[in-house]
């Protein structure tokens, strides 16, 4: 007897009702008075260097983390956090600590 097939045939994908997308979930969160679109990304969406605005340490490729801008905002106002750090972003003050020179990421 042959184990039951759990998957459409022929290679297709099943169908992903969920919304996620590539991306993950966006949903919206009230933050300093404004509404802020938060979009958790896993590690596979995670592709480059960016700079955590919480803690100013950098995310390296491939670690699950949060984008978040400001609802009114465009793609510049994109800012990738780490999860812990946008849960406590009420409790942490802002040390940027880099020259007005050095690279935003």
């Amino acid at each position: 007897m042959s184990p039951r097939r759990n998957r459409p045939r022929g290679g297709e994908k099943p169908a992903d009702h969920s919304g996620a997308g590539r991306y993950g979930l966006e949903r919206t969160e009230e933050w300093r008075g404004e509404d802020w679109v938060v979009r958790h990304l896993g590690g596979g969406g995670a592709a480059k260097h960016y700079r955590c605005p919480g803690c100013d340490q950098e995310i390296p490729p491939g670690v699950p983390h949060v984008v978040a801008w400001p609802r009114e905002g465009d793609v510049d106002d994109r800012r990738h956090w780490h999860k812990a750090c946008w849960n406590a972003r009420d409790r942490r003050s802002a040390r940027l600590q880099r020259s007005r020179n050095a690279p935003r990421y």
